[in-house]
């Protein structure tokens, strides 16, 4: 079990409190769907196919946080995790992707945590094998001699003996270097590990050689899901790894062994049976822009009839059924679904009823304020201040924003969205890039060191894109 899941809800809840503002209601509803998928794995198996996850429905206009929640939660989870846009999908019969490759890319996803969790077991064994490697390549020791005859692949007999020619034709290096003893060979090798050890090598370079990557230029696609079959695969073995050499620093060498060694080590068939457990049972897949496919009430034409088929492809996948994927069949009874939209034209209710029944939780998150802005600008590990502060610090100028400046941004991004659109945190990127353009452009001729940005020069700067009537307009 992964930590998040070991985390109670408040620590879950203090975890997201760093990079969100506001929205308790939100992350408490999300804390708690996490914490029931961990009660739920202590139940005996009868109890546990019965208890099926409460899926949650995020509303609130743009801007105030939706998508960051699910964005953390991805950092936050070893557990596998999709986000997928609800307007890439179409209905079955139009072009485009159909809603079954959202589980295909929850598997993908179960697998790559999988395998980077054996990897990570299998780490200190690959770096013994690694290390070996590394010695090899600097100090070769006695290479055997090529048994001459013999088959080499099936392909000799299509290919003929040009294989085999190409070999015999090459000089045996072996034979044309001097035999050295053994012992003064391993005594050398000994004297490499102890600088390996003591990193006096990384920055030498070696030959090695490394497997190279299969491509997925022959890949044949099948159907409208996203669905493709590798013609490697298909041949499986058949066909001889490619394996290239390469001139690297050690240091670079080493990552690149260590991951083909422990690659070598894990075994894929346990991976794949336990990914597949792991996603049927902790995936969590995060809907966004699921209003988009709402459709008004009344009369529905045109797009509103494909939107309709989407939400009708999206209910069995919800409710529960099996999806084929290239691992094996995916059941998705217990895969918890988190939608998230704005909802500004559309509303919940025009949802199909059976698909509004299958979110049971219900989170509307809040317009933000003034105060949020501040705290928004200031109190989260990667707050807007401080990205654009160390940003300029690169080139050797320091700049620092008075309190009264930071609630000026404040109020300015409050008072814009009322008088246009509300797009929420959003708003700040705009303004902050208004206010340090000309600072960042005239940079590199600037002779101070220190600026100091104060309320006036924000005032200044949004002189005219508001006016005093307009802030007239909004003083109750």
């Amino acid at each position: 079990m992964n930590t998040l899941y070991n985390m109670t809800p408040k620590e879950i809840v203090a975890e997201l409190d760093k990079y969100i503002i506001g929205q308790e209601q939100a992350k408490k509803s999300v804390a708690v769907a996490l914490r029931n998928r961990y009660r739920r794995s202590k139940l005996s198996d009868e109890m546990r196919e019965e208890i099926s996850p409460k899926n949650i429905l995020m509303m609130g206009p743009t801007g105030v946080g939706k998508t960051e929640i699910a964005r953390r939660l991805a950092k936050l989870m070893d557990a596998p995790f999709v986000k997928v846009e609800a307007t890439k999908f179409t209905e079955v019969g139009y072009v485009g992707r159909d809603v079954d490759s959202m589980v295909r890319d929850l598997m993908d996803s179960s697998i790559r945590v999988t395998k980077q969790k054996h990897m990570n077991e299998k780490y200190a064994v690959a770096q013994e094998l690694a290390e070996e490697k590394i010695i090899e390549a600097i100090i070769p020791g006695k290479k055997k001699k090529p048994s001459g005859q013999g088959v080499r692949s099936p392909f000799d007999f299509i290919l003929g003996n040009a294989y085999g020619n190409q070999q015999a034709s090459r000089p045996a290096a072996a034979e044309a270097e001097k035999d050295i003893p053994e012992g003064e060979v391993e005594l050398a090798r000994e004297q490499v590990r102890q600088q390996l050890k003591d990193g006096l090598l990384e920055e030498q370079y070696i030959e090695i050689e490394v497997t190279e990557a299969p491509k997925d230029n022959n890949a044949l696609d099948i159907g409208q899901g996203g669905g493709s079959i590798s013609l490697g695969s298909i041949f499986g073995d058949m066909m001889p790894q490619k394996k290239k050499k390469k001139n690297l620093k050690v240091k670079d060498a080493r990552k690149i062994l260590t991951e083909q060694e422990a690659q070598n080590l894990i075994d894929m068939d346990q991976v794949t049976s336990e990914a597949l457990e792991n996603c049927e049972q902790n995936g969590i897949i995060f809907i966004d822009e699921i209003d988009k496919i709402a459709s008004g009430s009344g009369y529905r034409s045109g797009a509103d009839v494909s939107r309709e088929g989407v939400q009708r492809d999206i209910l069995p996948i919800v409710e529960g059924s099996v999806v084929n994927t290239k691992y094996g069949p995916v059941k998705t009874d217990h895969v918890l679904f988190i939608g998230a939209g704005a909802f500004h034209i559309s509303k919940p209710t025009d949802l199909i009823p059976e698909l509004q029944g299958r979110f049971p939780i219900r989170v509307e998150l809040e317009n933000l304020t003034k105060e949020d802005f501040i705290r928004i600008l200031t109190e989260p590990d990667n707050a807007l201040l401080k990205q654009h502060k160390l940003l300029l610090e690169t080139e050797g100028v320091n700049v620092d924003f008075a309190q009264d400046a930071v609630e000026e941004i404040a109020s300015m991004a409050s008072l814009i969205n009322d008088q246009t659109e509300n797009i929420g945190a959003r708003r700040l990127h705009t303004i902050m890039e208004k206010l340090l353009e000309d600072i960042s452009f005239n940079i590199p001729e600037m002779e101070e060191e220190s600026i100091t940005i104060d309320a006036a020069y924000v005032r200044e700067k949004f002189a005219d894109r508001i006016h005093a009537d307009d802030i007239d307009r909004f003083i109750l």
